[in-house]
């Protein structure tokens, strides 16, 4: 499947749906603390996106069907994607799930809005962290930066994975391989695959109007992991802590636009 360049005018819309994505999570800080559910904080994601004319993309998303028409993997249930410590992604929202004082969340966030989509990912933390988590979620951050950066035109792919592999490893940490950055447009998951770890100099090269997402997902352990019964919950294979921090970009001739800020 080719990828496909973005106009400006459809930068700009893309950047109306990134915006809102930034949005919801300004909403969503003043009730992310301990005690709060996850329930909770996908209900009020939900009634905010809906309240501004858009809909969450990941509700009723990416049912799976196998042979004889069985469902092998339900479509997911929330507006919002939560990764509470050792979940490293797809975690699903539960009434039953409350944040405690030392946690890392990660909050996922896709909404659709006229037609185009916006996606991002945040990694919050709950009050005071023990150093190693607090220099997991620093240097995540970091990796995402670093992946940015390397968003030019000329620059490769390989080139984003690398600096996130590099800085990722230098600390001691290590880089989730299953999951992956893509392409965005009028669908969420779009060409091309962005991968958060590879050699410099390889992959196809970056032009004006490539639309896609950097979403390193770091462990602090080993980057192996299992798919847990809800066949949508990712978590760390050795119970260790793993932080994400995803933007939207665009390719430009000036450089890396990031589309889901305010």
């Amino acid at each position: 499947m080719a990828i496909t360049l973005k106009s400006r005018q459809q930068i700009g819309q893309l950047r109306e749906a990134g915006r809102l994505v930034a949005e919801t999570y300004e909403v969503l800080r003043e009730h992310i603390s301990a005690g709060v559910t996850t329930a909770e904080l996908d209900r009020i994601a939900e009634e905010y996106i809906r309240s501004k004319g858009a809909l969450p993309i990941y509700k009723g998303y990416g049912a799976m069907r196998g042979r004889g028409g069985a469902i092998v993997r339900p479509a997911f249930p929330a507006t919002i994607c939560v990764a509470t410590n050792d979940v490293i992604c797809h975690g699903i929202p539960s009434a039953k799930e409350r944040l405690r004082e030392g946690d890392i969340i990660g909050i996922d966030i896709g909404v659709v809005l006229n037609g185009w989509i916006g996606d991002a990912c945040y990694t919050f933390t709950i009050g005071r962290l023990d150093p190693k988590t607090q220099r997991l979620v620093d240097t995540t951050r970091r990796c995402l930066e670093l992946g940015i950066e390397q968003a030019q035109v000329g620059k490769q792919l390989g080139d984003i994975g690398a600096a996130i592999q590099q800085h990722a490893e230098a600390q001691g940490f290590s880089v989730v391989r299953e999951y992956t950055g893509h392409g965005v447009g009028k669908a969420l998951h779009e060409e091309p695959t962005v991968f958060h770890y590879g050699a410099p100099n390889t992959g196809i090269k970056l032009k004006p109007g490539m639309v896609f997402t950097i979403e390193p997902m770091i462990n602090a352990g080993k980057p192996d992991t299992r798919l847990m019964n809800d066949e949508w919950t990712v978590r760390t294979a050795d119970g260790s802590r793993s932080a994400q921090f995803e933007h939207t970009i665009a390719i430009t001739e000036h450089g890396p636009e990031i589309l889901t800020v305010l």
